[in-house]
Formats: structure tokens, C-alpha cells, sequence
């Protein structure tokens, strides 16, 4: 490997993560136009997908996780590959089991995460499911915190554009590169 390797920005790896049911497979149809969830059993995720799209001109890659309790493993090891993660939370149902098995690997992973708070067609008020997550030690930007959150409805697409958004200023941030003289390397 030559000591002048170019290191160049790269696109961010993002693991989506959280509970069952609440909008994770659904805010990744929403971005890729797609239909993933109606082909899975019960439409639940029961395997990880990986899947890049173009937003603003720059590239995203997704993983999908499960949320079933049942796929801890899988998500585990989506958070250890991943450069950051979206904690989905749904706004009607607020922090779950699988909600705090997913903060708690996020932090053992040191993985830096954003919340989106899915379903907020459903709810007018987001105050309950944010103290939920003060209570499970995520401390959102506006609430003593510097987690980064926003609300979402997967179904209409209502802030997702900002979401990701959210997940590019992340990435710069993060300072993304890589090494354009190195061999690729894999999970």
C-alpha cells in the first residue's frame, strides 16, 4: 500500500434498528419506492437487507434489520458494521422491549445514532415517546441532549426527506473516507 494514498469521502453504511412494528422495513420503501414489507411473513422483517439510494446527489447505504426479538444477533452485528444508525421509534407505541435491546447494543457498539419518530400521522403530541426515550438514557437535542431525532411518517413520507438530511450532516460529522490504495475487506 503506497504512504501517498488518497483518502477520499465515502458514503455512510446505516443500520436501521428498533422495535418491531414500528416503521423500519416501511421508512426503507418509503426512500427506495419499494414494497419490501407486503413480501415478508406477516410483514415482519426476518432477514438483513442492505440497499443504497441517492439522496441530494449523494449516496446512502441502508441495512434493515429485524426487529423481532428473536433476531437480537442479527442486529447486533448490524450495528457493529454500520458507520451510524436511525433508532426508529414508533410515536403510538413509544420505547419498546426491542427499543432499549437496540439503544443498549447501539452504545456498547459506540455506534452513533439519530432517532426518527415514525407514525407521527398518528399522534399530534410527541412528548410522551420523547421522555420515554430521556428515561432509556437517549437524551435528544432539545432535551438536555445531543442526540439528533426527527419526526416521521414512513406512510406519507412526512419528514423523511429531512431525516435523511440529518443522516448526510451525520456523516460529515463522522468524516467518512476511505483508502483508495487499500484492498476491500468484508463482514
Amino acid at each position: 500500500m503506497s504512504t501517498d494514498a488518497k483518502q477520499l469521502k465515502r458514503s455512510p453504511v446505516v443500520v436501521v434498528v428498533g422495535h418491531v412494528d414500528h416503521g423500519k422495513t416501511s421508512l426503507l420503501d418509503y426512500v427506495r419506492k419499494s414494497n419490501v414489507t407486503a413480501k415478508e411473513a406477516g410483514g415482519i422483517t426476518q432477514s438483513v437487507g442492505a440497499y443504497e439510494i441517492a439522496h441530494n446527489k449523494e449516496r446512502i447505504t441502508f441495512i434493515d434489520t429485524p426487529g423481532h426479538e428473536v433476531f437480537k444477533a442479527m442486529r447486533a452485528r448490524g450495528a457493529t458494521i454500520a458507520d451510524l444508525a436511525i433508532l426508529v421509534v414508533a410515536a403510538d407505541d413509544g420505547v419498546q422491549p426491542q427499543t432499549k435491546e437496540a439503544i443498549t447494543v447501539l452504545k456498547e457498539t459506540q455506534t452513533p445514532f439519530i432517532v426518527a419518530i415514525n407514525k407521527i400521522d398518528r399522534v399530534s403530541d410527541l412528548t410522551k415517546v420523547k421522555n420515554e426515550l430521556l428515561q432509556a438514557e437517549v437524551l435528544l437535542e432539545g432535551y438536555g441532549g445531543n442526540v439528533s431525532w426527527h419526526g416521521i411518517s414512513a406512510k406519507t413520507g412526512e419528514g423523511v426527506d429531512e431525516l435523511l438530511d440529518l443522516v448526510l450532516l451525520s456523516a460529515d460529522v463522522e468524516e467518512l473516507t476511505l483508502n483508495s490504495d487499500a484492498h476491500a475487506t468484508g463482514f
